[in-house]
C-alpha cells in the first residue's frame, strides 16, 4: 500500500499529537521494512525485535523533530540503526567475550583476493551468512556495506580504532566468503 505524501504527512502529524492511531499506522508501514534491518545487527531475532521495539519508541518521542524534509522512511531508518548502535554499544563487553569464541582461523583474512562470482546463492543464502558472523563483525560489516558508513565513523560511533573496524570488515568478508564457498559446494 503506497501512500499519497499528502496522507503521509497526516499521519506524521497525528504522530506528532501523540495519536495512537497514526503511531499504530507508522508502526504497520516500517515494521516489515526494518526488522530485517534490526536483523543485520542482532544476535538472534529475538534481539532483533527487541532492538526494533525500542527504536519505535524513539521515533514517538523524536517525531517532533522531524521536519518533513527529505524521507521519512530514510529518518525512521537512521533512527533504528541508531538504536541497534546503542543496543551494541550497552551490551559491548558480552558481544567481545562471545567474539572471542566464535573467531573463525583465518590466516588470510588481510589478503585481497579477487572477487568471486557466487551464482547460484540467494539472497536468503546471504542473509544467513551475514546472521552467522560474530556481533562484532556483523555490526561492522553492517554499517559499512548496508548503511554507507566511512571506517571512522563507524570507530567512532563504536568506539574503536580505525583498524579494528577495518579488520572486523576484512574479516567478516573472509568468514562471509567460506560460508558461501560451503554452500556452492552442496
Amino acid at each position: 500500500m503506497k501512500l499519497e505524501q499528502e496522507e503521509l504527512e497526516e499521519i506524521i502529524k497525528g504522530c506528532k499529537r501523540r495519536h495512537r492511531m497514526s503511531q499504530q499506522k507508522v508502526y504497520e508501514m516500517f515494521y516489515g521494512k526494518m526488522l530485517p534491518v534490526c536483523n543485520r545487527y542482532a544476535k538472534n531475532s529475538e534481539e532483533a525485535k527487541d532492538i526494533l521495539q525500542n527504536g519505535f519508541i524513539k521515533v514517538f518521542e523524536k517525531i517532533d523533530k522531524y521536519d518533513f524534509n527529505g524521507s521519512f522512511g530514510g529518518w525512521v531508518r537512521r533512527l533504528i540503526v541508531n538504536t541497534a548502535i546503542d543496543h551494541y554499544r550497552k551490551h559491548k563487553n558480552e558481544y567481545l567475550i562471545e567474539n572471542e569464541s566464535r573467531i573463525e582461523d583465518n590466516e588470510h583474512w588481510y589478503e585481497d583476493e579477487p572477487t568471486t562470482k557466487y551464482e547460484g546463492i540467494s539472497a536468503n543464502d546471504i542473509q544467513e551468512a551475514i546472521s552467522s558472523l560474530s556481533p562484532a563483525y556483523k555490526m561492522v560489516f553492517s554499517l559499512y556495506i548496508m548503511e554507507g558508513f566511512s571506517h571512522q565513523e563507524i570507530a567512532d560511533e563504536l568506539d574503536i580504532s580505525v583498524g579494528t573496524s577495518k579488520s572486523n570488515l576484512a574479516k567478516a568478508k573472509a568468514n562471509m566468503k567460506k560460508i558461501l564457498m560451503k554452500k556452492l559446494k552442496k
